[in-house]
């Protein structure tokens, strides 16, 4: 850990939460388990992060096509859903941790939405980890929607083509005053984005690990970092060795 501390540390970084299932069948659990221990560890994780000193960490909980999921099991996902923004009110407060959630809330519940909305408002002053938790998100459908909004803005005359620019379409993004992400970590094996933050990771760091999402602790973040502090990170620019 002393390492770490003397290493480069990212400010943000963005994980896709994979392996759940695979965790489960590995020991004869149903898949609902899975979720429920990969939900469980969130906290670990977002725990190890502060105390790394990352800032900003968001997990990708359940994308807009995880409704394509056996019925049950989207059933059972949403009422963890549901029961976790609980929990997570109670360890947002005990950890001073800022929570948001980005992706289009509007297909959830009515009763999840308004956990949601409690959560954000609640939390929204405290000043450790920014937690971003993306549910029924889809980096496409953000995009469609941040496009949606500068149509009408145009449409009313309020802009022209001109106006728009890399920044105001970040600006219309569900992370709009959220910094992108330096390092994106997938577990479980898997090494695809599977539309996650696409204009938001432009310039990230991809890790891959077969270690499963109900698994991954802070050894494994550690090792994470590790890895990204043996990139070159030069955001495109042209190195004097490459010259």
């Amino acid at each position: 850990m002393s390492e770490l501390i003397e290493r480069k540390i990212p400010t943000h970084v963005a994980i896709i939460l994979d392996g759940n299932g695979r965790w489960a069948k590995k020991r004869g659990l149903p898949r609902n388990m899975g979720h429920v221990q990969g939900a469980k560890n969130v906290e670990t994780v977002c725990a190890a992060a502060w105390n790394m000193g990352i800032k900003y960490v968001t997990m990708y909980a359940f994308s807009t096509e995880n409704w394509k999921r056996p019925q049950d099991e989207v059933d059972a996902l949403m009422k963890l859903l549901h029961n976790y923004m609980k929990t997570c009110l109670k360890t947002a407060k005990k950890n001073n941790m800022r929570v948001r959630v980005i992706g289009d809330i509007t297909r959830l519940d009515e009763a999840t939405q308004a956990r949601i909305l409690e959560l954000e408002a609640a939390t929204k002053e405290y000043t450790g980890l920014n937690f971003q938790i993306a549910l029924n998100y889809g980096s496409r459908d953000e995009i469609v929607r941040a496009v949606k909004k500068i149509v009408e803005r145009a449409n009313a005359g309020e802009i022209a083509a001109k106006d728009v620019d890399e920044a105001m379409i970040t600006r219309n993004l569900d992370t709009a005053d959220i910094p992108d992400p330096d390092l994106l970590i997938r577990p479980s094996g898997e090494q695809r984005i599977s539309n996650y933050l696409l204009w938001q990771i432009a310039y990230a760091e991809l890790y891959f690990t077969d270690v499963l999402w109900p698994d991954f602790g802070k050894k494994e973040l550690e090792l994470a970092i590790e890895a990204y502090n043996g990139r070159d990170r030069r955001f495109g620019l042209v190195t004097e060795q490459e010259t």
